[in-house]
C-alpha cells in the first residue's frame, strides 16, 4: 500500500455506499464534497482516518517511554518531565490547528481554493516563527526548566541534551499539526492519517537503533530517542507539506502563499488565541484534579493517574470525530448550508455517543481487567477501578459535549468552548471536587463523581448555547 493515492474522482458529491465503500473511501482518500449528499457517509469518510490519525499521535509518547524504559527510572522521569514542558508546545500546535481548521474548512466550503491555500502558507508561516522564538528559548534554559519541574542531578545530567534536542526541534512538531490542520480543514484526513503512519513507523523503527546503537547506528542513548521523534515528526510533516505543494490536494500550495499577509494573520491569531486558551484551561484543569486527589496520598495520585491515562486514551477516538463534525460545520457554513451544519452536528454527537457508551459499558463492567496492565496493588487498583466506573457514566453526556464544543470551533467561534470549559472544569469541577471529597468525607470517589457530573453539565451547556444558534452567523 502506497502512502498517497490519486483521487478517483476530484470533489464528487458524497454518495450513498455501503460502510466496506464509505471505510475504503477515507482510507484511500478519495476527494469527496462534503457540502452535498447523505450526511451519514460523509461523517464517517472524515471521521474514520481522523479517529486513526489521533490513535497515531498518541503512539508517540508510548514507543518513547517504552524503549527509554530500558534506560532506567532517570531516563523514564526525564521523558515524563520534558513532555511536561512540551505542553506548551502542544497548546500552541493545537490551538493554532483549531484557527487553521476553521478557517481553511470555511474557504473550502466556499470553494474558494485561492484563500484557502493562503490560509495554509500563512498558518506554515507562522509555525515556522514561533518555533524559532520557542527553539532558541528552549535549547539556551533547558537545563534551569527541567530544574524548575523539580529535575533530580541525576537526570539533569544525563536529560538535559534530551530535552534541547525535544525544545530544539519542536518546529516538527508545530509543522506536523497544522500542516495536517490544513489537511482535515479541506476534507484531506487520510493524508493527516498518512503523514502520523509515516512518522510513527520511522519512529518505531529508528529509536532502538539511535538509543542502543544497533548496526552502523551510533549508541546515543537517552537523547537517540529526542532524535527518533524529531527525525519522524519532520518527516511526517514533510510529508504533508510536499503532497500540499504538489498539486494533488484541494489546497494547492506555492512559494507566494508563504510571503507574510498580516490580514490573513490577524484573523488566524484572532481565532487560534482562545483556540490556545481553550486547550490550556481543559489539560490545566486534570492537573488541578489531580492536586485533589493527591491530598489522599500517593497510591490515590497513582490510582487516578492510571484511570485518567485510560480515559483519555479512550476519548481519542471521540476526538477524532469530533474534528470530523468541525470541518463539517466549517464546510457546511461556506456553503452557505446552516442546516446541513446542525443536522451534521447531532448525527456525529449520535455516532459518539454509541461509541463512548460502549466504552463506559466496558469500564464498568471490566475494570479490574484495564488496570490489572498497570498495576497489581490492591489500593491503587481500587482508586482506579473507582475512577473508571464513576467517570464512565458521564460519557453518554460528554459524547455530544465533546462534538458541540469542537463544532463551535469549526464555525470559528472559539471563544464559547472556551468558556464553556472554564465554567465547568474550573468553576464547577475542582471547586466540586474538593468539597465532596473532602469536607463531605468522600475521599477520591467524590474527585471522580465531579468529574462525571462537570462532564454532563459541559454537554447540557454547550447543547443549550449551540441550539441558540449564534454560530451560524460567525464571519471568519
Amino acid at each position: 500500500m502506497t502512502l498517497e493515492t490519486e483521487p478517483t474522482a476530484p470533489d464528487s458529491p458524497v454518495e450513498k455506499q455501503s460502510l466496506w465503500q464509505t471505510v475504503k473511501s477515507a482510507l484511500l482518500g478519495t476527494h469527496l464534497n462534503y457540502t452535498e449528499g447523505p450526511l451519514g457517509p460523509a461523517i464517517l469518510a472524515l471521521a474514520i482516518p481522523m479517529v486513526l490519525e489521533m490513535i497515531m499521535e498518541s503512539i508517540f509518547a508510548v514507543v518513547d517511554v517504552f524503549y527509554v524504559g530500558k534506560l532506567g527510572s532517570d531516563a523514564i522521569a526525564t521523558v515524563g518531565l520534558t513532555e511536561s514542558l512540551l505542553t506548551v508546545i502542544y497548546t500552541i500546535a493545537m490551538g493554532l490547528s483549531i484557527g487553521v481548521t476553521a478557517l481553511v474548512a470555511r474557504r473550502t466550503g466556499e470553494k474558494d481554493t485561492q484563500r484557502a491555500a493562503e490560509t495554509a502558507g500563512q498558518a506554515l508561516l507562522l509555525g515556522a516563527a514561533v518555533s524559532i522564538i520557542i527553539s532558541i528559548f528552549g535549547v539556551t534554559f533547558a537545563a534551569d526548566l527541567l530544574a524548575l519541574m523539580g529535575a533530580s542531578p541525576e537526570v539533569l545530567s544525563q536529560g538535559t541534551s534530551y530535552a534541547q534536542i525535544m525544545l530544539g526541534g519542536n518546529i516538527s512538531i508545530l509543522l506536523l499539526f497544522l500542516s495536517n490542520a490544513i489537511c482535515r480543514g479541506s476534507g484531506d484526513g487520510a493524508i493527516a492519517m498518512r503523514s502520523l503512519w509515516l512518522a510513527n513507523s520511522i519512529n518505531i523503527a529508528l529509536a532502538p537503533c539511535l538509543i542502543f546503537g544497533f548496526g552502523p547506528f551510533p549508541k546515543l542513548g537517552l537523547p537517540g530517542a529526542a532524535v527518533a521523534t524529531t527525525i519522524g515528526r519532520g518527516i511526517g510533516a514533510a510529508f504533508t507539506i510536499s503532497y500540499l505543494f504538489r498539486g494533488k490536494s484541494r489546497i494547492k500550495l506555492s512559494l507566494e502563499f508563504l510571503k507574510p499577509s498580516p490580514v490573513v494573520l490577524m484573523r488566524l491569531l484572532n481565532i487560534s488565541s482562545s483556540g490556545m486558551l481553550q486547550i490550556f484551561i481543559g489539560t490545566a484543569s486534570w492537573i488541578g484534579m489531580a492536586r485533589v486527589v493527591s491530598l489522599f496520598g500517593s497510591k490515590a495520585t497513582a490510582g487516578y493517574t492510571i484511570g485518567v491515562r485510560i480515559i483519555l486514551f479512550a476519548l481519542l477516538p471521540s476526538f477524532g470525530m469530533s474534528n470530523a463534525a468541525a470541518t463539517m460545520v466549517g464546510q457546511a457554513l461556506g456553503a452557505k448550508n446552516p442546516a446541513r451544519a446542525e443536522s451534521a452536528v447531532w448525527m456525529t454527537g449520535f455516532y459518539n455517543m454509541c461509541f463512548l457508551g460502549t466504552t463506559g459499558l466496558i469500564f464498568v463492567l471490566f475494570p479490574q481487567a484495564l488496570v490489572a496492565n498497570f498495576s497489581n496493588d490492591p489500593e491503587v487498583v481500587s482508586v482506579a477501578v473507582s475512577c473508571l466506573r464513576t467517570v464512565a457514566f458521564g460519557f453518554l453526556f460528554y459524547a455530544y459535549g465533546m462534538v458541540i464544543s469542537m463544532s463551535f470551533n469549526g464555525a470559528g467561534d472559539t471563544k464559547t468552548p472556551t468558556f464553556l470549559n472554564l465554567v465547568s472544569f474550573w468553576l464547577i469541577e475542582i471547586p466540586m471536587a474538593y468539597l465532596l471529597s473532602v469536607p463531605m468525607g468522600m475521599g477520591p470517589f467524590g474527585a471522580f463523581l465531579a468529574i462525571t457530573i462537570s462532564f454532563s453539565l459541559f454537554a447540557v451547556f454547550s447543547a443549550i448555547i449551540f441550539r441558540q444558534g449564534r454560530w451560524k452567523k460567525q464571519m471568519v
